[in-house]
């Protein structure tokens, strides 16, 4: 499985965190979000994409952002429509459409995305769109019957890695977030590196 950090703020953490080469570093474009971000993005090595997070933004402000930070990949967080993601394709971007997921998701509604996201992202539904820090039942993933490739986030901390890695799901990334966090958008190099080993490392 690929990592995915989510929620990147000071660039000196996100300097830090680079080194333990991710495979995605996620910047929430979404003001309301205590990971806001509005700053620079220190010089990251190629081999991580960078990945802007938006809830409900217009068309406008995500290729802004896009051009801005150089941004290799859009992730959806909000209500947006089927064709809000068709018309955002035709920039040649990758697309992550997330869905927040309760007891009562209907799996069915993924269907008309098909063909306009090259992701799927599960999160767990709460009182914001994301960052709540709780797990959703994982065996409602069962339903899931797409053959597009799935991030999986919601409260994933280092035991629940130990879970997921055991499901029978095409889970091609997890997303890491606030239980691998100091306070909102600092993330705590020490327990990273129990999973993300340090390739930079002097020998």
């Amino acid at each position: 499985m690929k990592i995915k950090i989510c929620g990147m703020k000071y660039p000196e953490n996100i300097a830090e965190v680079s080194k333990l080469q991710p495979d995605f570093l996620g910047f929430i474009f979404w003001e309301k979000s205590p990971r806001f971000f509005d700053v620079e993005i220190p010089k990251l090595p190629d081999s991580i994409q960078k990945v802007g997070v938006f809830v409900d933004a217009s068309l406008e402000e995500i290729r802004s952002k896009k051009k801005q930070y150089n941004l290799n990949i859009i992730q959806l967080h909000g209500n947006e429509t089927v064709d809000f993601c068709s018309n955002l394709k035709q920039d040649d971007i990758l697309i992550i459409k997330v869905f927040s997921i309760d007891d009562t998701f209907d799996f069915t509604a993924l269907e008309p995305f098909e063909d306009v996201c090259d992701y799927f992202l599960f999160d767990t539904k709460g009182k914001m769109p994301g960052g709540n820090g709780t797990t959703f039942n994982w065996e409602l993933l069962k339903k899931y019957n797409s053959k597009k490739s799935l991030f999986l986030s919601g409260g994933i901390g280092i035991e629940e890695i130990i879970k997921i890695k055991h499901l029978n799901l095409p889970i091609y990334a997890i997303d890491l977030n606030s239980k691998f966090e100091i306070e909102p958008g600092l993330k705590n190099i020490e327990q990273l590196q129990e999973i993300l080993p340090l390739k930079n490392k002097k020998k």
